[in-house]
């Protein structure tokens, strides 16, 4: 991820770059791409009439019905494999408005299919590069205006003002704190930002007050340390508006001194509520199952290979393969079977409440992972319950149907990774070969 860090202003078409050619917005697609291991992306406008294309990198592919299912989607649309010659695997994210830049849509593709999982993965990674992209752009517009802030206090009126004007565009507010009586000096960034009218009388008290817990302790030590040492400080921190609505804003903060003793320190807050959104939800899409919001396969492979690694300290693991799932999917159809597995999740989740982990790794398949202080009774009368509540029926839209579940328990005995779920796998296979809806434990 390093990687797509450092190169990012350079793969994605940014807002300054869209007025050159298309030739140049499709060099920074091309960059995309190599990034990303796909043949082609294209960059179009969302218009009331349609799309218009701006520019296309790599091979060319007929994307228009994939595209038109895109837009009338709420979400990032993600296709392991469409069927389609040109364009097998198949994904688009929508980039939203900013300033008055219209709506966009990026679609990702390549001839070649992609599994469930990696095509998620791909998706996941594409939106991290434009949270960071837009976190880039942020932090150029930030570094702008600090330029033009040396010293916010000698500040004409009519200087204050166009800053407030540009300050607005960005979502950034000016803040000053008098270290002798702590009072305060907003622009009308902050405000709004607090959602407090403008001009209003604030106390650093009141201030306070709005800030969750977590972020209140935070902020408090960092500041301290700033004042103590007449150094800067910087972090992300959460709000409650007085209107109720929670936000993030990442505050900045600079100490100034005289003769060595902090005096005032002055700084920025801006509103980082969507970026944070953005964030958290490529980072939902790249470790948990839509369908469940159990772990997924990508985040459960991670945790047990962090075994081989020594950051993970693994006790047991259960795999469980529902059974009879597959009848109930070919019997009353997928959207029974989509809530069939999402009341298994809720049992699993249930059953394994002191578990490191509980993932989705396959269709009907599922782990638990537990932590090294599970003792083998506990690891074994847990596959046990998990037999007993798999068995109860389910009743989901109007149906009652009962499925079961076999369980491979294996525990860990200092080997690796890969041998932890071979002998799992081996316990559940026993399960199956001993009729289902049973558990069996790996014995060496």
């Amino acid at each position: 991820m390093r990687s797509l860090a450092v190169t990012i202003d350079s793969a994605l078409p940014s807002r300054a770059a869209e007025p050159r050619p298309d030739e140049a917005i499709s060099v920074r697609l091309q960059r995309l791409c190599g990034l990303l291991g796909i043949a082609g992306a294209r960059l179009s406008t969302l218009a009331a009439d349609g799309l218009s294309p701006i520019a296309t990198a790599g091979t060319e592919a007929a994307l228009s019905a994939l595209e038109a299912r895109m837009t009338a989607a709420s979400q990032p649309l993600v296709l392991g494999d469409t069927g389609l010659p040109a364009a097998r695997f198949y994904a688009g994210i929508v980039l939203p408005e900013e300033g008055d830049r219209p709506a966009r849509l990026l679609s990702l593709f390549d001839p070649h299919p992609r599994s469930p999982g990696m095509a998620t993965t791909i998706a996941a990674l594409a939106g991290e590069v434009l949270a960071q992209a837009a976190m880039a752009r942020q932090r150029r517009q930030i570094e702008e205006l600090a330029r033009t802030i040396a010293d916010y206090a000698a500040l004409e009126d009519q200087r204050r003002t166009l800053f407030d004007r540009a300050s607005a565009t960005a979502h950034i507010g000016i803040w000053q704190c008098n270290l002798g009586d702590n009072s305060l000096t907003w622009t009308n960034g902050v405000y709004d930002l607090f959602e407090i009218p403008r001009n209003t009388p604030v106390t650093r008290d009141m201030t306070l007050a709005l800030y969750t817990d977590a972020s209140r302790q935070q902020m408090e030590a960092a500041r301290a340390v700033a004042i103590a040492t007449c150094s800067d400080f910087s972090l992300d921190a959460e709000i409650i508006t007085v209107k109720g609505k929670r936000r993030w804003m990442r505050l900045t903060g600079a100490v100034e001194s005289r003769d060595g003793v902090a005096h005032r320190i002055f700084g920025m807050k801006q509103d980082i509520t969507e970026e944070k959104l953005m964030a958290d939800r490529t980072r939902y899409l790249a470790e948990f199952d839509v369908m469940t919001g159990l772990a997924n396969r990508s985040l459960f492979q991670a945790r047990l290979s962090a075994l081989d690694e020594g950051r993970q300290a693994i006790g047991a693991l259960l795999l469980v393969d529902l059974d009879g799932f597959k009848q109930v999917n070919d019997t009353y159809g997928h959207a029974i079977g989509d809530e069939c597995l999402k009341e298994a999740a809720l049992r699993l989740v249930e059953s394994c409440s002191g578990a490191d982990l509980v993932a989705r790794i396959g269709g009907d398949e599922f782990a638990v992972l537990l932590n090294e202080g599970t003792s083998r009774r506990d690891a074994d009368m847990l596959a046990s319950g998990i037999v007993e509540i798999m068995a109860r029926p389910i009743t989901r839209i109007g149906q009652t149907l009962k499925l079961g579940a076999s369980v491979g328990v294996a525990h860990n005995r200092g080997g690796s990774s890969e041998d932890l779920f071979r002998q799992a796998d081996t316990a559940l296979y026993a399960a199956k070969a001993a009729g289902r809806a049973t558990s069996r434990t790996f014995a060496a």
